[in-house]
């Protein structure tokens, strides 16, 4: 096992050097004016990520506020819901996969939550979606990118949907913001959530949303948990500072981390995402591998990674492929809950170099072949690279 450890899961990501050295520089007081420079550094690159996420690299908003809170981005989703939502209020939550139920736990916690569901993989069904919202609804909430399952959902069609009907539309971009398109205005989201670990390449730790003008205005912190008080949040960061203690070292990790986003620019590196997931699908289906999902209707498969089948004969003892792609020092996700032992997963989110997605594929038909399956690694690595 002479090669360097190869991680391929969906987040955590590898981080670039100058992120993990950034970690390292002596420690400052989050009350600094050292530590308001950092801030400032990481709100500015949130802000140019969350505004132009376009294939053209276009603002599509500009009239909000980005903020980092010192948590990962259930806390981020958590925020997003409770500053906007009572004990009165009607949530209407779409899940189709682990992170829409997640969204549709948060908001059973803080609302009335109505779901709409689709089985995971499936795409949802926009018809079931505008009967359920109506002018009693205060708040839509929606996963972008269902990290469980591979799938890109339908948010514009969905927020047009919330605003027809004065619904706040919340919006977990957790694995597509920072890596694929993502336009806040021309769809209607109201708030959109991220995390430090996807598709922005920095540690884990920190997560990050974008309140619009509006939602920002709407949000009541007194009906939230303390430690997510967004108006507070608001309040501190006029001042580049969060209203506790700050995580000062993935604060930094952060700024260093989006600047590099905004050194490549929004549309070569959703370009480049989109190239690299094509070559996966590629790659794995030279194996002879099947996609999961492989959805009809509005629903798409993820530019930011790849969710594969499983061959029946590999179901039996999932965990010989695992073990094998283990000894080779590469790293990747299986299925999640009721998916587990039936798909494995794979992100090309943030920085990947094309070398290593090949190794990725290379890895995956060498373990295929070790339990028995009938793949040929070469030819998978040849329609990956072709692709790229």
């Amino acid at each position: 096992m002479n090669d360097d450890f190869l991680l391929l899961n969906p987040g955590p990501v590898p981080v670039a050097p100058e992120v993990r050295e950034a970690m390292a520089e002596p420690m400052v007081s989050h009350r600094s004016a050292d530590f308001e420079a950092v801030y400032e550094r990481a709100q500015d690159g949130l802000d140019y990520v969350f505004e132009h996420s376009t294939p053209d690299g276009e603002a599509t908003a500009g009239s909000g506020t980005s903020l980092i809170c010192n948590g990962t981005a259930t806390m981020a989703m958590e925020a997003a819901v409770a500053n906007l939502v009572d004990d009165d209020s009607e949530v209407v939550a779409l899940v189709n996969g682990k992170f829409g139920r997640r969204f549709a736990r948060i908001a059973d916690r803080h609302a009335r939550c109505t779901r709409v569901e689709a089985d995971w993989g499936d795409s949802l069904d926009l018809d079931a979606v505008r009967e359920a919202v109506d002018d009693d609804t205060d708040v839509v909430t929606m996963v972008h990118n269902e990290t469980s399952t591979g799938l890109l959902n339908p948010v514009p069609e969905v927020g047009e949907i919330a605003a027809d009907h004065d619904a706040r539309f919340v919006v977990d971009g957790v694995t597509s913001i920072g890596g694929d398109e993502f336009r806040i205005d021309d769809w209607g989201v109201d708030v959109a959530v991220t995390d430090a670990q996807k598709a922005l390449a920095a540690p884990p730790g920190v997560s990050a949303l974008y309140a619009t003008r509006d939602a920002a205005e709407a949000f009541d912190g007194e009906s939230a948990p303390f430690y997510e008080d967004l108006e507070w949040h608001l309040r501190k960061a006029e001042s580049h500072q969060t209203p506790f203690t700050s995580a000062v070292p993935l604060f930094r990790a952060l700024a260093a981390a989006v600047e590099r986003i905004r050194e490549e620019g929004m549309p070569d590196r959703i370009a480049r995402h989109r190239r690299q997931s094509a070559a996966f699908r590629a790659g794995f289906g030279a194996l002879g591998l099947e996609r999961f999902p492989d959805p009809e209707g509005p629903t798409e498969l993820s530019n930011t990674l790849t969710a594969i089948a499983l061959p029946e004969t590999v179901r039996e003892d999932p965990d010989a492929f695992f073990d094998a792609v283990a000894e080779r020092n590469v790293s990747i996700s299986g299925g999640q809950a009721h998916l587990g032992g039936e798909i494995f997963r794979v992100s090309n989110m943030g920085e990947l170099a094309d070398e290593r997605l090949l190794r990725g594929v290379r890895t995956v038909g060498a373990a295929l072949a070790d339990v028995g399956v009938d793949a040929d690694p070469e030819a998978g690595v040849a329609a990956a690279r072709e692709e790229l």
